[in-house]
């Protein structure tokens, strides 16, 4: 069968940033990511991508690359046209190493994709082939963030992110002023990376209001766990509210529409696989929840395979997927192209993406 997988294999990769990644649980100064590579009988060559970020997952280089190993014996022999089993597969053997697992479904469906010359965004259902990003400003002072943020409409990107550390509200809210200031038309995504409580959330909430920062979503401002106060803060904030570290599966997705923990999703194939996430995403749009395609540290590999996913399903209001912009060096061709904000997919098999 042309169609069954041959050959797995897993290769560290080492990506330095042009700035450590900062957010409010840690910083990464080099993307220790692993390259996913799946052959099929025919020769066709598939790529992906895990990128574990352990800050926010516990996930290291290491063990994902070990758990990529153990996984390998589920997929030998198998076919990849039946690639939702054996996603499931993957996830009842490691339902942990979620960046393993989404590493080998993406290099799976780039495979598949690839045997029948068929474009990823075409697969996920061809509803466009354009998405319009964000960039993001990292933890940092107010002079760093002013700086960036005019960097970043230098660019020709529109939509500014804003990593804050949500210990010291008024800091928060002197850099979100520098930042406005800088750059006045910018809508801003403020990300909390789980650092408020209800309390100090409220607040910040209050005060951009009163300032009139045009905060346009707040992202997960407390911890994954705090589902009551997520709940509060998103009824009362008067903000849309995002639930990232929140919404790892699509059992949270369910109990977020049904608590009111959040008005939007963010999806990021990372926390949970590819084949989990479009569950996330079936269940957040059919409880009325907004959509916002996200990563980790990832590469323009990884990259590109969540822009086709979110192109493709359509429907995501916010397009977080800028972290190949801080990447200095990397070993891939192709991809999608960036003018600006403005992320174009190309009508090639696949995802696009080739090593140089």
């Amino acid at each position: 069968m042309p169609t069954t997988i041959q050959a797995i294999s897993a290769e560290a990769i080492n990506l330095p940033l042009t700035e450590p990644f900062a957010i409010a649980s840690g910083a990464q100064a080099v993307a220790a990511n692993v390259l996913v590579k799946v052959q099929l009988a025919d020769g066709t060559l598939g790529l992906g991508e895990a990128a574990p970020f352990p800050a926010v997952s516990g996930e290291t280089q290491t063990g994902t690359s070990a758990a990529i190993e153990r996984l390998q014996s589920h997929l030998l022999g198998a076919d990849v046209r039946g690639w939702r089993k054996l996603a499931a597969m993957l996830d009842h053997a490691e339902h942990e190493a979620a960046a393993a697992r989404c590493g080998l479904e993406m290099a799976m469906l780039d495979a598949l994709t690839r045997h029948y010359h068929m474009p990823l965004h075409v697969f996920f259902g061809g509803v466009s082939k354009q998405l319009e990003t964000d960039m993001t400003i990292t933890a940092g002072d107010e002079v760093h963030a002013a700086a960036s943020a005019k960097a970043i409409l230098a660019r020709g990107i529109k939509s500014i992110k804003v990593k804050t550390a949500g210990v010291d509200v008024a800091y928060d809210l002197a850099r979100l002023r520098a930042i406005h200031q800088a750059a006045p038309t910018a809508p801003l995504i403020v990300d909390g990376n789980c650092g408020y409580d209800v309390e100090r959330a409220l607040a910040f909430c209050a005060a951009c209001k009163a300032e009139s920062i045009p905060m346009v979503l707040f992202e997960q401002p407390l911890p994954r766990e705090d589902w009551a106060g997520m709940a509060q803060v998103t009824a009362q904030s008067g903000f849309a509210v995002a639930a990232d570290e929140s919404a790892r599966s699509a059992h949270d997705v369910l109990r977020i529409a049904r608590e009111g923990t959040a008005s939007v999703i963010n999806i990021k194939l990372m926390k949970a696989g590819v084949a989990e996430g479009l569950k996330m995403i079936a269940i957040a749009q059919a409880a009325g929840l907004g959509l916002m395609i996200g990563g980790m540290v990832e590469s323009i590999l990884a990259m590109s395979f969540s822009a086709n996913l979110a192109a493709g399903n359509g429907g995501f209001d916010f397009i977080d997927l800028d972290t190949p912009l801080f990447i200095a060096e990397h070993p891939f061709i192709g991809g999608f192209a960036q003018t600006g904000g403005t992320l174009q997919l190309a009508d090639v098999a696949g995802h696009g993406v080739n090593l140089a």
